[in-house]
């Protein structure tokens, strides 16, 4: 019996790191549509379009081929051909994101892409609007959150771990940015769907989160 598990939250709330646990011991394919966005972001970047191009991102968006695959077991993200997942991960990518992913046209074709594997493999698919909108009909939704302080905290690590200059002050300020952008955008904003288990990751390990979403798998009849 297939079946898709679909995890939304906010930026910096652990859906990423969990989603790839939940989905290697579910076995699983794990969707980072995240990475998708970063990847139309990184591409319009290139293409040096601002975040306040609308326009000019609704032109180019169409000129970019995003594709996954998977290489041993790891998801390998292409933009036009190249591997870019060592490069979607840097603030500037994050902030265009954040920004294009709000064009119709950009969710339109990363959407069409996500849904298609949904239909093929039982997969984990995290993001904004997965179980509201991406993958409506999925048979476990869960909405993923922590506060806002320690969302900073675990992107501060986390940038400071590679080496990158950053402040906690503004890193705080940008995801309270970003969740009004991501709450109130007038495409697909992130909301928890009316069927979807809110769990709060502020006084969890990633162990523990990873293990309550698994607990949920089972108890609606999907194990490992």
């Amino acid at each position: 019996m297939s079946y898709n598990i679909a995890i939304d939250g906010p930026a910096g709330a652990g859906k990423s790191t969990i989603a790839k646990a939940v989905a290697k011991r579910m076995n699983c394919i794990y969707v980072d549509t995240g990475a998708m966005y970063r990847a139309m972001a990184l591409f319009l970047l290139r293409n040096h379009v601002k975040p306040e191009e609308m326009e000019k991102i609704n032109e180019q968006c169409q000129e970019a081929d995003i594709t996954i695959r998977y290489e041993n077991g790891e998801q390998v993200v292409l933009l036009n051909g190249e591997n870019v997942n060592k490069l979607i991960r840097t603030e500037e990518v994050s902030k265009m994101a954040s920004i294009s992913s709000a064009n119709a046209n950009v969710r339109k074709k990363l959407v069409s892409l996500q849904q298609a594997l949904a239909k093929r493999e039982n997969v984990v698919m995290d993001g904004r609007d997965i179980g509201t909108c991406v993958l409506p009909s999925a048979e476990i939704k869960i909405y993923l959150t922590a506060s806002v302080e320690v969302r900073a905290k675990r992107r501060f690590g986390e940038l400071t771990a590679k080496g990158e200059q950053c402040a906690l002050a503004a890193i705080e300020a940008d995801i309270r940015d970003r969740d009004r952008r991501d709450m109130t955008r007038e495409i697909s904003p992130l909301k928890q769907a009316e069927d979807a288990v809110l769990i709060d990751t502020s006084d969890m390990d990633i162990e523990e989160a990873v293990m309550t979403v698994i607990e949920l798998c089972r108890q609606k009849g999907y194990e490992r």
